[in-house]
């Protein structure tokens, strides 16, 4: 039997990453783009949905606290990323980093892992990106588009007295295919509109924290963290929509509990990483786009927590009449008198924030699978680079095809908790992966070292590792036997198709040569 813990030379990463010509990808973006790429998918469903859920299910006003736990585990995470991202600079993030530190089987376990995070994530804000356009149509005074084209077949609604039935989810299918098509046109092209959006959506965040500030009430604040003891609460029926009694739905516990469900709201400085193989610079550049990105968000989502619970009381949230999708929406128009416009714009901010999260993800998804179809252990297609503009159309348009048909025909109803999974155990292997790198590979230039981590002494690995593990625990159990029941399908494919065709197991791996291996560590990035 092969060794499917056979680890990828460290030496054929570097050669891979200083690659070019017609199999590489180009190399257009600067530490700005990687930084609004970050930005990009973090700010989206996650602020503008997760903060009021995280409230009302477990953290009361504590989701700032809630928010702090999660950035803490990110940081930690964050800085493992950034050296891995550093020191090799390839396509593929984390699928990369554990190839060449725990060996293929580990892996393949990554990747199948993120297209939870990336592809099934693109899929599911697309069909909420398909419900705010609605909204937005709504808002504008404009006719929406019917429930038949705007929902799956398997969704139905009685609206004013009538039965109406999804037929295809048309907006959905159309964002995926819009930004499928752009990111086969080029990166720097993706990156450009990823970064219009970015300062649009951030904008109105800034508006609705400067405007709120003022329309805080200290009371909504008090209790600060869900009493032990707190009322279930209860529809306009009398019907108990959520209770308090487990251990990570009030209190400390409540904030743990916050953590695991606004996670999801930091997916996107990961993402920065998959897009290595196409940084300038990427020794300086990301760093400065991972934790960069990273940093922004924290203080906005820190900020806009603290306003909307100060608004609106966190009990208000937990009815799905009254919060849900549309929380921030719901507290300007019930309790903030003069702004409604506001309301408006933050529709729009959200549907914005959904457009540049599912562009992100799509790349992030492209990229991960371009490496390991160079592996071998994904078909060739996903590998394939466009002639004229080097970018993997081919599996930009496969995951078109495949995305697009989730997003047109089948319900909205997964859960962001299941890309919460895919991106936590990313995190923990990533973070073991660098005190590994640390142990085996100690001579390796490193341009960028993650703070207070020796061979001996990991202890930002160890943090980051350990934080995440504590979110995965906190997420509720349906989410973990999902993702236990889809990674068990991963198991089954990569022992019938990845085991069998994977280049690693069949000898077909060039180490490149020492000239080779020192053009990478020393590139000239004048004419990049």
């Amino acid at each position: 039997m092969a060794n499917i813990f056979a680890k990828k030379p460290l030496a054929v990463l570097l050669g891979e990453a200083n690659a070019s010509g017609e199999g590489a990808l180009k190399r257009t973006l600067g530490a700005a783009s990687l930084v609004a790429l970050g930005v990009g998918a973090i700010i989206g469903a996650g602020l503008f949905v997760r903060t009021a859920a995280a409230a009302a299910q477990a953290s009361g006003p504590g989701v700032t606290l809630a928010f702090i736990v999660a950035a803490i585990g990110c940081a930690f995470a964050g800085l493992c990323y950034a050296e891995f991202a550093a020191m090799i600079p390839i396509a593929g993030s984390a699928y990369t980093y554990a190839y060449t530190t725990m060996g293929e089987f580990v892996a393949w376990v990554i990747g199948w892992a993120l297209i939870m995070e990336y592809a099934l994530g693109a899929a599911t804000v697309s069909i909420a990106w398909s419900e705010y356009l609605n909204k937005l149509l709504e808002a504008l005074h404009m006719a929406p588009i019917s429930y038949e084209l705007s929902h799956s077949p398997f969704e139905s609604a009685t609206i004013d007295g009538v039965l109406h039935t999804g037929t295809i989810n048309l907006p959905a299918l159309f964002i995926i295919v819009i930004l499928s098509l752009l990111l086969i046109k080029g990166t720097q092209e993706s990156a450009t509109l990823n970064s219009f959006l970015v300062v649009l959506k951030v904008a109105v965040v800034l508006v609705f924290i400067a405007v709120g500030w003022k329309f805080i009430n200290p009371a909504n604040h008090t209790p600060y963290l869900i009493p032990e003891n707190a009322e279930p609460v209860k529809d306009a029926a009398g019907k108990i929509v959520r209770e308090y009694t487990q251990w990570n739905k009030h209190g400390m516990g409540g904030i743990l509990g916050g953590a695991a469900i606004v996670f999801f709201a930091f997916i996107g400085f990961d993402a920065v990483s998959t897009a290595a193989q196409e940084a300038k610079n990427p020794k300086r550049d990301m760093p400065i786009g991972i934790l960069g990105s990273l940093a922004v968000c924290t203080v906005l989502y820190i900020l806009f927590g603290h306003v909307l619970t100060g608004v609106a009381n966190w009990r208000e949230f937990a009815d799905p009449a009254k919060g849900g999708e549309a929380s921030v929406a719901y507290a300007i128009k019930e309790h903030m008198p003069g702004f409604e416009w506001l309301s408006t714009a933050v529709t729009g901010a959200i549907l914005f924030g959904f457009t540049s999260v599912i562009l992100v993800m799509l790349m992030g998804q492209s990229r991960v699978f371009f490496s390991m179809a160079k592996d071998g252990l994904m078909p060739k297609a996903f590998s394939e680079l466009h002639p004229k503009f080097h970018t993997p159309y081919k599996s930009n348009l496969m995951l078109m095809v495949f995305v697009g048909a989730f997003a047109a025909f089948v319900p909205g109803a997964l859960a962001g908790d299941l890309t919460s999974f895919g991106t936590l155990l990313a995190f923990v292997l990533v973070s073991i992966g660098v005190w590994i790198m640390r142990r085996t590979n100690p001579e390796q230039p490193r341009p960028f070292r993650s703070p207070l981590s020796t061979a001996s002494f990991p202890l930002v690995p160890f943090l980051g590792a350990i934080i995440c593990l504590a979110m995965i625990a906190a997420l509720d159990g349906t989410t973990l036997k999902l993702a236990l029941g889809w990674m068990l399908i991963g198991f089954v494919v990569y022992f019938i198709y990845g085991r069998i065709n994977s280049k690693l197991q069949q000898g077909i791996v060039v180490v490149p040569t020492e000239l080779e291996e020192q053009a990478f560590i020393e590139p000239d990035h004048k004419n990049a």
